[in-house]
Parts: C-alpha cells; structure tokens; sequence
C-alpha cells in the first residue's frame, strides 16, 4: 500500500527517522554509566517497547497498571511504573505481576509502603521501589531527605519490598525554552540528588539507582550526572512542542489527513483535536508555512497563502505526540511512501 491510499485521517511513522532517533539516544549514552529506561506513554506499543531494549534500552518505564500489563503480557521484564499505585486492588494486581518480572514503582507515602509490602507477601513477589523526590514539578514526591530517610528505611525493613532508589523527575524543565535558565535548573537538581544521596549514606542506606529525565535535557546527562537511568519517551517521534527545544531529534511522526476545502487564504484538513491532541501547543505543517491556525473537532484551518486544492493530503506535526497517539487504535510505517507494517497502539486509553 502507498501512503495515498491511507483513509485519513492516519497516523504514520517514517520508520527511518524514528530508528535514527533511537540509535542517537543510545549514542548519547555511550561510554557513560547511565542506561536509557523509556517511556512506554509515548508510543504505547509493546512492538517499539521491543525495538527499543534491542537497541540497548534496560527496560521500560509506563505510567500506569494497565500499562504494565501490556508489557509484561508482550515478555518484557524490567518494568518501571513511574508513578504511585496506592488503590487496593491495583496493589494486589502489582504484586501479581511482581511475580512475573523486576517490576518497579514510584513512592512517597508510609501507608502505601505498608500496603504494597503486605501484598506483595501474600502474592509471595518483591516489589521494587523508587521513593520519589519533588524537584520541581510540585506533584509527586516527598520535599525533605529526612521524609525520604524515613520512607527508604521502612522499605528496608520490610519484607515483601525493597527500596531500589530515587525517582527524580523535573517534568517542569521538560519545555523550558530558555537554555540558560534549564542548565541552571537541571545542575541545581543534580547537586540536591547528590547531598540526598550522601544523607543517606550517612545513616546506612545504600542508594542503586536515579532515574527520571525528559527528552529536553538527556544531553546534559553525561559522565558526571548522578543518574544511572533515564526516562525519555517523545525522542522517538519529536513534535512541535519539543521541535522549540532544538534538540538532536527530527520528528518521525505524523498525522497525515486531507485537505476538504480550501479558499485563496486558507485551507481545512479533516483532522481536529479528536486527532491531533493541541495539549501541549497547536499543531505543525510539513513542508508548508502558515500564518495562523484554529482547531475545532472535526477540522483545522490553517491560514495564509498556499498553493493546495482540495484532495490534496498534508503531513500535520502534532503540538504533543504522547497525547496524539492515545487518540488512535493504529499507526502505519513508512518506508519512503510505502506503508511496510501496521502497529497496534495496544495501551491506547488505558488509564488505569
């Protein structure tokens, strides 16, 4: 099949970008002590998840049960829930899964400690946990060493679990366009991991792992960073909003839709935010410049001169590739214009 007999709107993958994308991450990783764990909430498919530990990756990092799952339903066995999973039967689903992988999650609270401990022994599995630091992001996380001494020694204690490391993720620095202000931040955050760690092995915790870190900052994460594991996940695809942090990534993913009307100064494509998600800013063009965009539904409008008549398709950049793909149930790769494969987006809408 040829890229212009796609039904739009379509999501398409240039599978050589994509795979660039991923043989550069693991370049940026070479010869240092740092291992790339990405994010399964970009693509959520368990095909790419693959395609990217057989290009080095030591695992995967989700953000949900549901998602985790997936994973270990596709074989893949060194899983990392970023996130707390505090629901009771969640919990009991966690601690069954724990037995079939090294399966990690995020915590920051005494009582989900206890809980997952207490199931993880009924499940008679090990459940893996990073306590989690706020180093920016004002979400999840504990503020103080002295809450995160006391939460990494309950863990030692307790059977059923084991404390692995900190998760430390700056998402606040994830699009922080002003480079000046981003490498201060991210320094800051390192030199604060670095006196976390040294608290803690002051008072007989021995620290394995740091993980966190967004596709906007891995080149700064070189020899003397104090993480071992990174957790970028859109460096796959890029989109508009990561094209403004001008990283070594090209996007390699698209929505490809058709143009249903066009006027001298502007044109409609049938594809809205059903199908290009604008969470993170509005959507691009390949190719084709524009002065002014509106999204509605079902359609876009794209304002400015242009040369396009109806029929004709475009390749749109979404603002935000994670939420994009969520929106569709497969996306097609590409070799040139020839689609060579359809991949099932296999977590699509799973929150849970």
């Amino acid at each position: 099949m040829k890229l212009k007999d796609l039904e739009t709107p379509a999501l398409i993958i240039d599978e050589l970008v994509m795979e660039e994308n991923m043989d550069h991450m693991m370049a940026m990783l070479e010869d240092t002590r740092i291992q790339l764990r990405p994010h399964y909430k970009t693509h959520k498919s368990p095909d790419l998840a693959w395609l990217q530990i057989e290009k080095g990756a030591k695992g995967i990092t989700c953000s949900k049960l549901s998602e985790a799952e997936d994973l270990v339903k596709a074989g893949i066995y060194d899983i990392l829930i970023a996130n707390q999973v505090v629901q009771k039967s969640k919990i009991a689903r966690l601690a069954s899964l724990a037995g079939m992988c090294h399966m990690t999650v995020c915590v920051d609270s005494e009582q989900n400690i206890r809980d997952l401990s207490a199931a993880a022994c009924l499940a008679g599995s090990v459940i893996h946990c990073y306590v989690e630091l706020d180093i920016g992001m004002k979400r999840c996380g504990v503020n103080t060493f002295e809450e995160f001494y006391q939460l990494a020694a309950l863990l030692e204690e307790l059977p059923g679990v084991s404390y692995d490391g900190i998760q430390a993720y700056a998402g606040n620095l994830a699009h922080e366009y002003d480079v000046d202000k981003r490498e201060a931040a991210i320094e800051a955050n390192e030199e604060r991991l670095r006196q976390l760690i040294a608290y803690l092995d002051q008072r007989g915790i021995k620290n394995r792992e740091v993980s966190g870190c967004s596709t906007g900052s891995v080149y700064m994460k070189k020899y003397s960073s104090v993480y071992t594991e990174l957790q970028p996940g859109s460096y796959i695809f890029l989109d508009m909003a990561y094209r403004g942090m001008k990283t070594a990534f090209k996007n390699s993913l698209y929505v490809l839709a058709t143009v249903i009307s066009a006027g001298p100064d502007h044109f409609v494509i049938d594809a809205g935010v059903k199908s290009i998600c604008p969470d993170q800013g509005n959507p691009g063009l390949d190719g084709i410049e524009f002065e002014s965009v509106s999204l509605s539904e079902e359609h876009t409008a794209f304002y400015g001169p242009h040369s396009l008549k109806v029929g004709d398709m475009v390749k749109v950049v979404p603002g935000h590739c994670c939420s994009t793909v969520n929106l569709y149930d497969e996306m097609y790769l590409l070799d040139g214009d020839t689609v060579i494969d359809r991949i099932p987006v296999v977590g699509r809408g799973k929150a849970r």
